[in-house]
This record gives C-alpha cells, structure tokens and sequence, in this order.
C-alpha cells in the first residue's frame, strides 16, 4: 500500500485553502450606518428646533468645536464596529486554525499506522531470527548438561563413583557453594557474552554465552540484561543504533569501587535524544519495565564490582563497549545512576 492510495494519509486541503469572502457591508456595518444615521437626525433636530439657525454668527472656534461634537461620536462608533469585525475575523480564523490542526494530526496518525503495516513483516522476519537462535541457543545448553553428566569428574575414580571406599573425605568441606567449587569464567568470555551473538551463525557468541550461562552470576547479569533489551526493542531503541561516549578505564573502576556523582558521569555517554526521551517515559509510565531495569543496574553493578579486581584496562574498555553496557550506559542516565 503505498501512500498516495490511501485517502487518509493525504491532509485535508479543504481547511488550508484561502478563507471564504466575507461580505463588505455586513450586520456589524449595517447597525454602525443606523447608529450614524440616529445621530445625524439628532443633531439636526436639536439645530432646528433649538433654534440655531437664527442665532448670531459664532467665531472659528465655536465652529470648529461643533464639527468635532457631531464627528466624534460617528467615529467611535465607526472604529467600534471595526474593532467587532476584526474580532469576527480573529475568530473565524482561529477556527480555521484548529480543523487545520487536527486534519493534520489525523494525516500524521494515518500515516504512522500505515508505516508501522509496512514495517510489520520486517519485524516479524526479525523476531522470528531471534526465537530460531533461542531455540538453537537452548538446544545447544542441553546438550552440553547431558554431555557433561556423562563424564566422570575428575579427581574421583570410577571405584568410588561405584560406591567404593573414599579415603579423602576431609577434603571437601560440607556446605561449601557450588560457584566456589566451579573454575572461574575467564573475562574474555565473560565480555563475548555480555555482547551476546551478532547472528544466528555466531557459532562463537553463542559458545561464550553457552559458558557464562553455567555460572550463576554471569547468568544473573545476562538474563538481567536480556529482559531490558527485550523490553527496550519494543519502543525501537537497539544497542546498536547508539554511539555513546566511550569513557576511560578509570572512570569505570571508580565507579565499581563506589564512586558516584560527577566523577562518573562520563559513564552516562549516550547522547541519543529520541532514545533517551522513549526510555524515560518507559520508566516513568511502565512498573514492569522500572523494576527489570532496576534489577538489571544493580546486577550489572555488582558484576563490575567484582570484575574490575582482576581485569586489566583493555579488558574494562572492551567491557564498555558490550551491548550490556551500553544498556547499563542508558538506563543509568535515565535513573540518575551518574548524577
């Protein structure tokens, strides 16, 4: 459907054409003319019956004082009658005005639903990219458990997985967590996740998010950030449409160590009115969206907390230029993280 096919999508021209010709002499002029008239006879009979005519001849300034009494009321009831014309006119064109106005919003509405029935099969094409990768993503995560059940754990032998006799059971703390038992994910790893896949061919992406899923506070952070890009690409806004201004390792290393105010507002780099804009109205007017995002700075907040002990400055830069942190970028400035 294209735009010129549809009728709603053109702006009504009919309240934008020239005004319609007002008639010159109108009721305004006609009850003016009257009034003008009543005074004229007025004047006349106090003349004539006054008996002005056979009085003794004045001088230029009593002449000149009774044309200024006789013209002086007809102007003002002359510069009246226009001023109730010009009102008139003022408000006739006030009207003309708001049909205006809301012809046009009315185009605006139309043409913007009409773009959004044309963009639709894309987005839909996009979804659809995005569920079969969520399905490859999951399909490769079971594997994984039953591969990794299958296979002794080393440091056990097969004697005493078959119930056999264990003569180092002090060596093994009872209560002890699970994570502290689990090897460390290495940061490079833990960086590729927190961008997530470029594609659904990432064989990479997906392996790195594979393995940041199996720690919990990796997983903790990426469905945190998950649910909020989710959320976000619902209003249009996407990681990679932003451009934010990369800030220095140190300025992210304060900022884990507690820092806040305008020592880490550098962090607040997207600049991005429009995106800005759509996620503080989101944050204002959807409490599903307020609480995901509030859950996700605070992930992100302790996740940083801990990875920046041990992670050198390229890594701190290569973490700023994540897809997660560019969402933590935006919803930090929107909630005052920075300020």
């Amino acid at each position: 459907m294209t735009r010129s096919s549809s009728p709603a999508a053109t702006p009504p021209t009919s309240a934008l054409d020239a005004p319609p010709e007002r008639p010159v002499f109108g009721l305004i002029e006609a009850a003016a003319l009257g009034l003008s008239a009543l005074w004229f006879l007025a004047v006349v009979a106090i003349f004539v019956l006054g008996g002005t005519a056979d009085a003794p001849a004045a001088g230029w300034p009593d002449i000149l004082l009774r044309i200024v009494a006789v013209i002086l009321p007809v102007l003002l009831i002359w510069v009246g009658a226009i001023a109730l014309r010009s009102a008139q006119v003022m408000r006739d064109e006030s009207q003309r005005l708001h049909a205006a106005i809301d012809g046009m919003r009315n185009a605006y509405i139309a043409h913007a639903q009409q773009a959004a029935s044309v963009a639709e099969p894309s987005v839909t094409r996009k979804l659809d990219e995005i569920a079969a990768a969520t399905r490859k993503t999951e399909t490769a995560l079971a594997t994984f458990h039953t591969s990794r059940r299958d296979r002794p754990m080393p440091g056990i032998s097969t004697t005493a997985a078959a119930g056999g006799e264990v003569t180092d059971q002090g060596l093994l703390a009872l209560g002890t967590p699970a994570e502290d038992l689990a090897t460390p994910l290495p940061s490079t790893q833990l960086i590729r996740a927190l961008n997530f896949p470029e594609t659904a061919e990432d064989e990479e992406g997906f392996a790195a998010l594979r393995l940041a899923l199996q720690d919990r506070k990796a997983a903790q952070v990426i469905q945190a950030a998950q649910d909020v890009l989710t959320l976000l690409s619902q209003d249009g806004i996407y990681m990679d449409d932003l451009r934010p201004d990369m800030a220095r390792p140190e300025i992210w290393r304060q900022f884990a160590q507690g820092t806040r105010g305008r020592a880490v507002a550098a962090l607040g780099g997207v600049r991005d009115r429009s995106s800005l804009a759509l996620t503080s109205a989101r944050m204002k007017q959807d409490p599903i969206f307020r609480d995901a995002a509030h859950h996700f700075l605070r992930r992100f907040d302790q996740m940083l907390a801990e990875f920046e002990e041990e992670a050198s400055d390229t890594d701190i830069s290569s973490l700023g230029e994540t897809r997660t942190a560019r969402a933590f970028m935006l919803l930090g400035r929107v909630a005052g993280t920075f300020d």
